[in-house]
């Protein structure tokens, strides 16, 4: 599989950023409202990715403030600088702290306690450091005096403070496109390299570089600008922009990028949310040329199995405007107690659809509820209370319950009610994206979303409102399980040791 065509990270996995470590490689992501935040992956290959923890696990970290969907973590840089790693970031939640930093021995963690940058105002921080050790804090935005306007900023900073050391510049505007953002700053050869992404992170997304003899510029615009881009073709990935550069163990160069997959009819729907591709990167007369052919590989296998055994929740589990603790508690054995967290978010456990076309099944006992989602205005999904299941939608303003089947049949005979009553207390819960049956050219979307429980669909529907095209934003699908309130009858069987809502096993299959 060419990595031109194939993410090397699969599923909503934004902004990457990359670095270097010897033989060992290591990447990190934006992860928006989804708490705990920064995926982070080790590599020996570049291609092949092992997820080994995520960076901001502390609420200390990352504050919560109003959850908004596409709110939280923003574009971010990872680098290895004197013997520790570091990772800068923006928590647009907390816009009054600026950038966030953080720093460990092991990227697999602990990461350390923040320090914040409340004078760099904007989006997207990059740390780089000159021979003399000196650390260059470059970001998209402003600065807190208000002065200067808006562009890509930079200033020297100290990281035990937080503070500059002397007031921040202005360093580049970009080459004229829309939205300059994501700077990385680099030092090769004899030049310092910045490198932004413009155009806006939808088909129009590039990537632009410009260069300087010192870290402050002034910057020369490359003449080949954008360097790397797929806007206006054809090309089956698209919106390709906001990488990162990483020289390899052997003296080569390649570069991560975000990019989507989009599928159906004009304008064509991504449901995905922005994925990680990799390209190879040769130097011609001192800029860099993206060669994306130069990669190819086998995808890392996606399905999972989970029957919560484990001492701790898997690195995949994260929750939308909330954390996985409030919302589901390991039991003895086995399995999950899932709970509503009471604190005004979706109360949803939730790993990333990162296939096209997939299964997904959850196993409860008591209640429960399964859903596919862009954000809480966009997903559909199955509920599964008081020995009933039925299927639900929601686009924006408008919520439709789809059709509803009893679990367990007709009522019991003499003698059959104990068994047929544990029979009502427990449903499979199954969602599938498939092949999309359009009756119309226009209605042929990215897949069709078909809802069912023990072999009974209760719905099938169109993929397209699950898109980031409909529901806008920045994020990705992703997979939820949660708690469903039930009638007083179960409310007290549960109180009295009866189910509640138990997840007893939940299993991912790319289709």
């Amino acid at each position: 599989m060419s990595a031109a065509v194939h993410p090397i990270v699969p599923g909503f996995h934004p902004d990457p950023t990359v670095c270097r470590v010897g033989e060992d490689y290591y990447l990190a992501h934006s992860s928006f409202e989804y708490f705990p935040g920064a995926p982070i992956f080790h590599s020996r290959d570049l291609v092949s990715w092992r997820r080994i923890g995520n960076i901001l696990d502390r609420r200390g970290q990352f504050l919560r403030a109003d959850g908004r969907p596409s709110g939280g973590i923003y574009g971010s840089t990872l680098r290895h600088h004197g013997g520790r790693f570091y990772f800068a970031t923006t928590n647009v939640g907390d816009a009054d702290s600026g950038q966030t930093i953080v720093s460990a021995e092991d990227p697999a963690g602990t990461w350390s306690d923040p320090v914040f940058v409340p004078d760099a105002v904007g989006i997207d921080p990059d740390l780089a450091w000159d021979e003399d050790g000196t650390c260059y804090l470059t970001w998209a935005g402003a600065v807190a005096s208000g002065d200067g306007g808006n562009g890509i900023w930079q200033g020297r900073l100290d990281m035990k403070t937080g503070e500059f050391e002397a007031p921040p510049y202005l360093v580049w505007q970009g080459s004229g496109l829309a939205y300059p953002e994501a700077p990385h700053l680099y030092r090769i050869g004899a030049h310092w390299y910045l490198l932004l992404a413009e155009g806006g992170t939808e088909r129009g997304h590039s990537v632009t570089i410009a260069r300087a003899d010192r870290p402050e510029g002034p910057y020369k615009s490359c003449p080949h600008n954008p360097v790397f881009s797929h806007r206006s073709t054809p090309h089956p990935v698209q919106n390709t922009g906001h990488a990162d550069l990483v020289e390899t163990a052997t003296g080569e160069w390649a570069a991560v990028y975000l990019a989507v997959r989009p599928g159906g009819f004009t304008p064509s729907f991504h449901v995905l949310g922005r994925e990680t591709f990799l390209a190879g990167v040769d130097w011609v007369d001192g800029w860099p040329v993206f060669d994306e052919s130069r990669y190819e590989f086998a995808p890392d296998p996606t399905p999972f199995d989970d029957d919560f055994t484990a001492a701790k929740l898997d690195h995949r589990w994260v929750a939308p405007a909330s954390e996985p603790a409030k919302i589901a508690v390991i039991r003895d054995g086995g399995g999950l107690d899932l709970r509503d967290p009471g604190d005004r978010s979706p109360g949803l456990l939730c790993t990333r659809v990162t296939d096209l076309r997939w299964e997904a099944e959850a196993v409860f006992t008591g209640s429960g509820r399964l859903e596919v989602r862009i954000d809480d205005r966009h997903r559909y999904g199955l509920v599964f209370a008081d020995g009933t299941v039925r299927a639900e939608a929601r686009i924006g303003g408008i919520r439709a319950e789809l059709g509803s089947v009893e679990i367990g049949g007709e009522a019991p005979s003499a003698g059959q009610g104990e068994s047929l009553d544990a029979d009502r207390r427990r449903a499979v819960l199954r969602i599938e994206a498939v092949e999309c049956e359009a009756e119309t050219m226009t209605a042929y979307g990215p897949d069709d979303l078909v809802l069912s429980v023990g072999g009974t669909v209760l719905a099938r529907l169109d993929g397209r409102y699950l898109s980031t095209e409909v529901a806008a934003g920045f994020t990705g699908r992703m997979l939820g399980v949660g708690a469903v309130e039930t009638s007083a009858v179960e409310t007290s069987a549960a109180a009295a040791g009866g189910t509640g809502s138990v997840l007893h096993r939940f299993t991912y299959r790319p289709a």
